[in-house]
Protein backbone atom coordinates (compact mmCIF):
# COMPACT_ATOMS: atom_id res chain seq x y z
CA UNK A 1 0.00 0.00 0.00
CA UNK A 2 2.36 2.74 1.13
CA UNK A 3 6.09 3.10 -0.12
CA UNK A 4 8.86 0.46 1.04
CA UNK A 5 10.85 1.63 3.79
CA UNK A 6 14.49 2.56 2.80
CA UNK A 7 16.11 1.83 5.92
CA UNK A 8 15.06 -1.56 7.92
CA UNK A 9 12.96 -1.41 11.21
CA UNK A 10 16.25 -2.85 12.79
CA UNK A 11 18.56 0.12 11.93
CA UNK A 12 15.77 2.60 12.88
CA UNK A 13 15.34 0.75 16.47
CA UNK A 14 19.33 0.96 16.88
CA UNK A 15 19.28 4.56 16.01
CA UNK A 16 16.56 5.63 17.97
CA UNK A 17 18.47 3.61 21.18
CA UNK A 18 21.82 5.42 20.04
CA UNK A 19 20.58 8.81 20.16
CA UNK A 20 19.27 8.09 23.89
CA UNK A 21 22.67 6.70 24.62
CA UNK A 22 24.53 9.33 23.09
CA UNK A 23 22.49 12.47 23.97
CA UNK A 24 23.94 13.14 27.02
CA UNK A 25 27.57 13.67 25.74
CA UNK A 26 26.17 16.30 23.39
CA UNK A 27 25.15 19.48 24.03
CA UNK A 28 21.98 18.98 22.22
CA UNK A 29 19.21 15.99 20.94
CA UNK A 30 20.20 17.65 17.34
CA UNK A 31 23.86 17.35 17.72
CA UNK A 32 23.18 13.60 18.48
CA UNK A 33 20.79 12.86 15.86
CA UNK A 34 23.61 14.36 13.42
CA UNK A 35 26.30 12.31 14.80
CA UNK A 36 24.17 8.92 15.29
CA UNK A 37 22.94 9.51 11.58
CA UNK A 38 26.48 10.13 10.56
CA UNK A 39 27.73 6.35 12.16
CA UNK A 40 24.85 4.91 10.72
CA UNK A 41 25.31 5.99 7.13
CA UNK A 42 21.46 7.48 7.39
CA UNK A 43 21.42 10.08 4.27
CA UNK A 44 19.47 13.19 6.57
CA UNK A 45 19.29 13.87 9.93
CA UNK A 46 16.19 14.55 9.94
CA UNK A 47 15.02 11.01 9.06
CA UNK A 48 16.71 10.05 12.01
CA UNK A 49 14.70 12.83 14.70
CA UNK A 50 11.98 11.63 12.84
CA UNK A 51 12.36 8.04 14.31
CA UNK A 52 13.49 9.26 17.52
CA UNK A 53 9.80 11.60 17.88
CA UNK A 54 7.88 8.41 16.41
CA UNK A 55 9.36 6.37 19.18
CA UNK A 56 8.61 9.36 21.74
CA UNK A 57 4.98 9.14 21.24
CA UNK A 58 4.67 5.60 20.88
CA UNK A 59 6.15 5.26 23.88
CA UNK A 60 4.67 8.44 25.66
CA UNK A 61 7.19 10.76 26.16
CA UNK A 62 5.70 12.95 23.70
CA UNK A 63 2.29 13.99 23.04
CA UNK A 64 0.75 12.96 19.57
CA UNK A 65 -1.21 9.77 17.63
CA UNK A 66 1.31 6.58 18.58
CA UNK A 67 1.84 4.34 15.03
CA UNK A 68 -1.01 1.24 16.14
CA UNK A 69 -3.34 4.53 16.44
CA UNK A 70 -2.70 5.86 12.96
CA UNK A 71 -2.72 2.17 11.19
CA UNK A 72 -6.03 1.69 13.62
CA UNK A 73 -7.40 5.32 12.04
CA UNK A 74 -6.08 4.34 8.42
CA UNK A 75 -8.19 1.00 8.62
CA UNK A 76 -10.95 2.29 9.60
CA UNK A 77 -11.24 5.26 6.87
CA UNK A 78 -10.54 2.16 4.52
CA UNK A 79 -13.54 0.31 6.25
CA UNK A 80 -15.78 3.23 6.08
CA UNK A 81 -15.37 4.25 2.30
CA UNK A 82 -15.63 0.17 1.47
CA UNK A 83 -19.41 0.48 3.49
CA UNK A 84 -20.45 3.57 1.91
CA UNK A 85 -19.66 2.03 -1.31
CA UNK A 86 -21.79 -0.72 -0.13
CA UNK A 87 -24.47 1.45 0.50
CA UNK A 88 -24.58 3.33 -2.46
CA UNK A 89 -24.72 0.15 -4.02
CA UNK A 90 -27.76 -1.20 -2.36
CA UNK A 91 -29.41 2.03 -2.59
CA UNK A 92 -29.27 1.87 -6.52
CA UNK A 93 -30.14 -1.44 -6.45
CA UNK A 94 -33.35 -0.94 -4.24
CA UNK A 95 -34.43 2.08 -6.03
CA UNK A 96 -34.06 -0.28 -9.25
CA UNK A 97 -35.95 -3.17 -8.32
CA UNK A 98 -38.77 -0.46 -6.68
CA UNK A 99 -39.22 0.91 -9.82
CA UNK A 100 -39.83 -2.68 -11.76
CA UNK A 101 -42.12 -2.95 -8.86
CA UNK A 102 -44.44 -0.15 -9.92
CA UNK A 103 -44.73 -0.82 -13.82
CA UNK A 104 -47.77 -2.19 -14.99
CA UNK A 105 -47.43 -6.26 -15.44
CA UNK A 106 -47.42 -7.52 -18.58
CA UNK A 107 -49.82 -10.21 -19.54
Amino acid sequence: MGRPNKYPEELRERAVRMVAEVAPDYGSQWAAICAVAGKLGVGAPETVRTWVRRAEVDAGRRPGVTTEEAEELKRLKRENAELRRANEILKAASAFFAAELDRPAKR
